[in-house]
């Protein structure tokens, strides 16, 4: 079956994830059917994931007005990194895999695979809530995280910063066009549309804009930016040799 294979960022609503209320398309005589990977308190995983770093970097200060009193608050309210990010990502359409019919099945069966091993893939990126909806028009599954850039020089030593956390995963920015999102994006759909291809897919598009590629072209274009993110790398370390 040639289909797409589809990734967004949504705008992170945990109530709507998990259901504690529910839009007009949802179908709640489905609702049991999804799937509840994991749910978290966000509060807590922030406890959980910077509170050392926090009390660190608090020890150094001497003066209370420079101390954080809570990391949860403090990214909050701040204006440059959000408390955490969601992403969406779904196999086809309500055509072709529409929820209840034999390709909507084999796209849930792909999307949990997918599910069971994000965060393995992704050890920057904390996952605390992900839900595979099956009672709207298409399975389609939502990956809510917080990024966690650790061993960091500016600010706590772990700390939330998308930017440092996917770098640390490998994806750099090569400008607006190619950020560290969109790599980041990229690679994630084309481990979906490996899965995808297991379960019987023929994937015609990785969607985002992009011309359409099979898998494996869109894999070599990959590796081939991938090349192109070490040699910058490597300048970079050049630059700042020279520098000092």
């Amino acid at each position: 079956m040639e289909t797409t294979i589809s990734g967004m960022t949504g705008r992170g609503s945990i109530r709507h994830n998990n259901r504690s209320f529910s839009a007009a398309n949802v179908d709640r005589s489905r609702s049991e059917q999804n799937i509840t990977f994991c749910n978290d308190d966000l509060k807590q995983v922030y406890h959980e994931l910077f509170d050392e770093a926090l009390a660190a970097y608090n020890a150094k200060k001497k003066k209370t007005r420079d101390k954080i009193p809570n990391y949860y608050e403090h990214i909050r309210q701040s204006k440059q990194e959000k408390l955490f990010h969601e992403a969406i990502f779904q196999i086809g359409n309500m055509e072709d895999c529409g929820c209840g019919s034999p390709g909507g099945e084999r796209a849930a069966a792909a999307l949990k695979e997918f599910a069971e091993s994000f965060q393995e893939r992704n050890p920057h990126l904390r996952v605390f809530n992900m839900v595979l909806h099956m009672d709207e028009a298409t399975p389609h599954l939502h990956v809510d995280f917080v990024p966690v850039a650790t061993e960091q020089s500016r600010g706590l030593s772990t700390r939330v910063s998308m930017k440092q956390a996917l770098k640390q995963q490998g994806f750099e920015s090569l400008g607006r066009k190619q950020t560290e999102w969109k790599a980041w994006m990229g690679r994630e759909k084309v481990s979906l549309g490996e899965i995808a291809q297991v379960h019987d897919f023929e994937i015609i598009s990785l969607g985002g804009g992009r011309p359409h590629m099979d898998l494996p072209e869109y894999r070599a274009a990959a590796q081939r930016l991938e090349a192109v993110q070490e040699q910058v790398a490597a300048a970079e370390q050049d630059i700042a040799a020279l520098e000092k």
